[in-house]
């Protein structure tokens, strides 16, 4: 194969980074599609913020003589779910989308369930039912966004792999208090 080179008429760039300036980091050489990826993402919010609820709902009312180190675990990943749920609303925000954090429906815009469970086991499980819906569903999203928008590709590669490793924690607790 030739190798490639970079050639980049710098007037063209700087006169086209002069139009259309109110779409802010959306610019003409973006491949993927806005409004799709705005809803997509904000179906992703909404997933990140029940596994926030979950979580912290466990990591409250948890109880048993081991429950202090679940709660723990529990702690933690709530706390990096409510991370990923910054940077997606910040990634919608750069698409010039609006973050949707209303708790009005968002049950139906998450790919989660919340589902509170009676005992410590029964917390785990739904917890990893819940990271592996997220995996599945981030994977899907990931092949969706391509390299027609690679920064949310990035973005929900980087959040996946937490995912996957949340799952691990949670079949590792499994194991251990089933």
């Amino acid at each position: 194969m030739p190798k490639q080179t970079f050639v980049s008429d710098i007037k063209e760039l700087r006169r086209r980074a002069r139009e259309h300036m109110e779409k802010g980091a959306v610019t003409p050489s973006y491949h993927g599609d806005v409004e799709t990826a705005v809803k997509i993402l904000n179906e992703a919010l909404a997933t990140e913020i029940v596994c926030v609820l979950r979580y912290s709902y466990h990591a409250t009312v948890a109880t048993g003589l081991d429950s202090e180190s679940v709660k723990e675990e529990f702690r933690q990943h709530a706390r990096e779910e409510q991370e990923h749920a910054g940077r997606i609303a910040e990634r919608i925000n750069q698409l010039g989308g609006k973050p949707n954090m209303s708790p009005e429906g968002i049950l139906t815009r998450a790919h989660s369930e919340y589902v509170e469970g009676d005992t410590l086991v029964q917390m785990i499980k739904e917890n990893l039912v819940a990271e592996r819906i997220a995996i599945e569903s981030y994977r899907e999203m990931i092949k969706y966004f391509g390299d027609g928008d690679p920064t949310s590709r990035r973005l929900m590669e980087s959040i996946l792999e937490k995912e996957e490793e949340h799952a691990n924690d949670m079949q590792d607790l499994l194991k251990t208090h089933a």
